[in-house]
């Protein structure tokens, strides 16, 4: 299935998505971002000993805010009336600290880079957090999991299983 590029107009030029036509929906996407580590930073983090802080609600707070300012951080996005953005972020084994953002709000167009953005803000959060321990941290695996709403229907990520998201 080929599908036409939206943000290039006939001459190749960058343009803007005239959105106004389109019906506002209830429009979700879900990311997430995978921060590996040392199993010793991540069990500092966990158990609230760094500097810093509390690494898990700045890394939370860090990613609502971002989702929040999509537009201004990825060009051509449209400035949008968010209604939720929720960052959860969970142990995933002894190395690895899972991220996922779920956003939605009814409007004329998806959320999917507001979801991608908070994963990836949050993730960058916990990587600046704990660098002064472990600089070899790595940001992975950041990907859209599930989309639903506008004329494209649900999607959800080949191998996903919806209610573990």
């Amino acid at each position: 299935m080929q599908h036409e590029l939206t943000h290039i107009d006939a001459s190749g030029a960058a343009r803007m998505v005239d959105v106004s036509a389109k019906q506002d929906t209830r429009r979700e996407a879900v990311a997430q971002a995978v921060v590996r580590m040392l199993p010793e930073t991540l069990a500092r983090i966990l158990a609230g000993e760094l500097p810093k802080g509390d690494v898990l609600a700045c890394a939370r707070i860090a990613g609502i805010m971002a989702a929040k300012q999509t537009h201004a951080l990825i060009p051509l996005c449209h400035p949008l009336p968010l209604d939720g953005v929720q960052v959860e972020l969970c142990q995933m084994d002894a190395a690895r600290l899972r991220i996922v953002a779920t956003v939605h709000c009814t409007w004329h167009t998806g959320v999917e880079m507001e979801a991608l953005t908070a994963a990836s803000v949050a993730a960058l959060t916990v990587y600046d957090m704990c660098k002064a321990i472990d600089r070899a941290m790595e940001i992975q695996d950041i990907y859209l999991l599930k989309k639903a709403g506008g004329k494209s229907g649900v999607f959800l990520r080949p191998g996903c299983d919806e209610g573990k998201l």
